[in-house]
């Protein structure tokens, strides 16, 4: 199995927001960054792949398996982190873990006494007195406790300052040292990207604007800034988009060797990072 989550030509409708004949494959054994702005569709396809919301048309499946025949089987195999605490406040940590142990047959007492330790997690402190932080790696102990393969995570380091924040990815690192966990990672935040994610997807309003290895954005996407002279029927063709004004042109390209040497010494050529890309991506020619 090449693919531990697959999307096939996904609609769903929310009012006047809609997700687009969405397709989209997640590869076991990777992480894949998903990005876009608030109101994109992100948090509503997560839902889905946990099935939690069902598309009006078209298929997801997990583990190469369907919701509708093998939903157990599935969600034995998914660890969740989210943003919003899935913890009840007056509860300890320990107390909390005897309610979701008994949920997962793999569930390992040993491997999340080891997760608390690496953690510095308190197990008899009440989760109401855990900061942002400690909550985030609470979540965390607990989905890898139970063995998970892929772990689903929204915006898990939104509210995190940034020395915690560091901590956290370099933990997600270790997570990856095991090459059969599959993480999928909504953010906002690219800098948490830029050291952990193998392939990054983008959506914007709804829809797929690009999904693609993270190395080849790096080496292939930049933007460009020169004269308009310098545009043309030919030279537009190497860009995904441009941006016009009376001071010349900005436009992203992906394919960075071909732009440079075209534009050699005529434009002002710079890697584009994960920001700059979703931008101009955004907009047309």
């Amino acid at each position: 199995m090449e693919h531990v989550i697959e999307l096939q030509h996904v609609h769903k409708s929310f009012g006047e927001f809609k997700l687009t004949d969405v397709s989209l494959q997640v590869k076991k054994g990777f992480v894949t960054g998903f990005i876009g702005g608030n109101g994109a569709g992100k948090s509503t396809i997560m839902k889905m792949i946990l099935n939690l919301i069902q598309p009006d048309s078209g298929k997801v499946r997990v583990f190469g398996l369907d919701y509708q025949t093998s939903e157990k089987t599935i969600k034995e195999k998914i660890g969740f982190v989210f943003n919003d605490s899935p913890f009840y406040e007056e509860l300890t940590l320990q107390e909390m873990k005897n309610l979701i142990a008994p949920c997962y047959r793999r569930w390992n007492d040993a491997l999340f006494h080891h997760y608390c330790d690496q953690f510095d997690l308190p197990l008899k402190q009440r989760l109401k007195s855990f900061s942002d932080g400690m909550k985030m790696k609470a979540s965390l102990a607990m989905a890898l406790s139970h063995h998970a393969e892929l772990l689903i995570m929204d915006e898990p380091t939104t509210n995190l300052d940034p020395v915690f924040r560091r901590e956290f990815v370099e933990h997600l690192h270790e997570v990856m040292l095991d090459e059969g966990k599959t993480i999928f990672m909504a953010t906002h935040i690219m800098s948490d990207l830029s050291s952990l994610a193998d392939y990054i997807t983008y959506i914007h309003r709804g829809e797929i604007i690009f999904s693609k290895g993270a190395h080849e954005l790096e080496e292939n996407f930049a933007i460009v800034r020169g004269g308009l002279e310098l545009l043309d029927s030919d030279t537009e063709q190497y860009f995904l988009s441009i941006k016009r004004s009376d001071n010349g042109f900005e436009a992203l390209t992906s394919n960075y060797k071909t732009v440079a040497s075209l534009f050699d010494g005529e434009a002002i050529i710079e890697k584009a990072n994960l920001e700059e890309i979703m931008y101009y991506s955004r907009g047309g020619k």
